[in-house]
């Protein structure tokens, strides 16, 4: 379905070759060699107006939310609303045609794709930035700094049986524990029940969940036995309000790892995961304000990112995806983030 992409470099304007790696049938794979003009950093001086609906994941609002105001406030003829269904129901809404962008932290799901296919919804997907996902207690929590994923693993399953502190490590409070997560809609719950658990949508359900992230950080926040998890986004807007705590994936021999740029950059930090959104082939096609400001994300990606504290891919992504995306190449971003064969999620 996604191809590699390489070729002269794409920055700045003129013509450049850019080779494109298709994945062809049978397992084959098919080369296919285009010219293309690339013109990069620039402007459209036509005039933009028209309406843009974007629907799905709390995780990616914050970004996409800076994205449609900053983009607002130079075209201000063009109207953006985004709203927050989790992952799981923007793409309801999304793979039937309802929505023209669907925020999303994971890939689409095979079941929603096929969905789309049969309503002749067809999509581009778009990397947009890196969520270190955190797991937060309440900021006077002195007795766990670091937890491990087996841990969060005998607290999340679908059948377990810690109901307190104590029965996770002996010398911890014997007191109950108070779990806050993101509710079946989200995507955020279905990379952390994959990731963690070990299958996607299997947790216990008795918890406080919540699409929205600010409902979570409100819960741990006022509850002194807390334990809950979201996006960094949220945990960086919060930080005098909750605590972060490092993770070990010791199932993989590994070390306490803090939340941070380098590690998320690096999937060093076990719960890095890439952040997307889909954009509708169709509103792509017939609406110029959708297509500039699809191109005005990702070419302010990196800034984006920083501003509402997630991690941006490397400089050189957000420069070559803008530039084929200006080109009319809709496929193969995902491979210019070079995330293949890391701990990026299903896809």
């Amino acid at each position: 379905m996604l191809g590699l992409l390489t070729g002269p470099s794409l920055l700045g304007g003129g013509v450049s070759t850019v080779t494109v790696t298709v994945g062809g049938t049978g397992g084959g794979v098919q080369t296919v060699t285009r010219t293309v003009t690339v013109t990069t950093g620039t402007q459209t001086s036509v005039q933009l107006a028209g309406d843009i609906e974007v629907d799905g994941s709390s995780t990616v609002y914050p970004l996409t939310e800076a994205a449609a105001e900053q983009f607002m406030n130079i075209h201000k003829g063009v109207t953006i609303s985004v709203g927050i269904s989790g992952t799981g129901g923007g793409f309801k809404r999304f793979v039937i045609g309802e929505t023209d962008i669907n925020d999303a932290s994971r890939p689409i799901l095979r079941a929603e794709a096929e969905t789309a296919a049969k309503n002749g919804v067809e999509w581009i997907e778009v990397p947009v930035a890196i969520d270190a996902l955190v797991v937060v207690v309440h900021p006077s929590n002195n007795w766990v700094d670091c937890i491990t994923i087996s841990e969060l693993r005998a607290i999340w399953r679908p059948d377990s049986t810690v109901k307190l502190w104590s029965d996770i490590r002996p010398e911890w409070p014997n007191q109950p524990i108070k779990l806050y997560g993101p509710g079946p809609d989200s995507g955020t719950f279905d990379y952390f029940t994959e990731r963690v658990v070990g299958k996607s949508k299997a947790s216990r359900t008795d918890y406080v969940a919540s699409e929205d992230d600010n409902v979570l950080v409100a819960g741990v926040e006022s509850d002194r036995l807390s334990l809950g998890y979201f996006g960094f986004s949220y945990f960086a807007e919060n930080k005098d309000r909750i605590k972060v705590l490092k993770v070990k994936d010791d199932l993989a021999g590994g070390e306490c790892v803090e939340p941070s740029d380098e590690t998320a950059r690096t999937f060093t930090y076990p719960l890095a995961r890439p952040l997307f959104i889909y954009v509708n082939k169709k509103s792509w096609d017939t609406k110029p304000h959708l297509r500039e400001f699809v191109i005005y994300y990702v070419e302010n990606g990196a800034m984006l990112a920083h501003k509402v504290a997630y991690t941006p891919f490397l400089d050189h992504y957000y420069k070559k995806a803008a530039a084929l995306l200006r080109a009319g190449i809709t496929d193969g971003l995902y491979e210019l983030t070079n995330l293949k064969n890391k701990n990026a999620g299903p896809h």
